[in-house]
């Protein structure tokens, strides 16, 4: 475990730190599509990503999505941190996008990790990051055209998996974005009719990047 942390975070956090994480976190693995956390559950741990992606979102009183943000490498989920911090029930819900592999430390050990300043840097950073991409997410929601949305989705979904050729259904992303499945598919082909994308079976190749 040391040997991870080490690897992932010695430019990040003092040693003396990691060596204590690693004396109390979990390490593990999980498969693309995995449940990591439900909405309303009772946080007992905070995420690091080492690899892979998160997808964070919310859901509505009629269980549908809207995503918030997306956890790469090396990032924390800042409202799990508010939940561990506050002692509070999680308002999101965490799915693993692709088979990623994580480190998950116990809730009550963020305020004791506190007294370490590279701790505080984290954290603090975390919730800035988190707080921009959620303004973005307002944003966009507010001032966008759905097929800027939609495309940007299709972007970031390249980049998380590093691939212009993305395995998604049109139902899939309707749901992802909170409309239509019928919208949705309206939307993608204006797109691939303005050459940014080419609609395959259950699959999207994004030509734009």
């Amino acid at each position: 475990m040391i040997d991870i942390l080490r690897e992932n975070f010695s430019q990040l956090l003092e040693d003396e730190l990691l060596v204590e994480i690693s004396k109390v976190s979990i390490h593990m693995r999980v498969n693309g599509g995995d449940i990591l956390m439900e909405s309303g559950s009772t946080v007992t741990h905070m995420p690091i990503l080492l690899s892979g992606a998160i997808k964070i979102f919310r859901l509505d009183d009629d269980y549908r999505e809207q995503i918030l943000y997306f956890l790469e490498n090396g990032d924390t989920c800042a409202l799990t941190l508010n939940c561990c911090l506050g002692k509070a029930k999680s308002e999101i819900k965490a799915q693993a996008e692709i088979d990623s592999e994580i480190i998950l430390i116990p809730a009550e050990q963020m305020e004791v990790f506190l007294k370490y300043p590279s701790w505080s840097r984290f954290v603090f950073a975390s919730f800035n990051t988190r707080l921009v991409e959620l303004l973005e997410v307002v944003d966009s929601l507010a001032f966008m055209n759905l097929d800027e949305r939609l495309f940007n989705y299709l972007r970031d979904k390249v980049l998380i998996n590093s691939n212009q050729l993305i395995e998604v259904t049109h139902n899939q992303i309707a749901q992802e974005m909170n409309t239509s499945r019928v919208v949705i598919s309206r939307v993608l082909k204006i797109l691939e009719m303005e050459n940014k994308i080419k609609l395959h079976r259950n699959k999207i190749e994004v030509l734009a990047i």
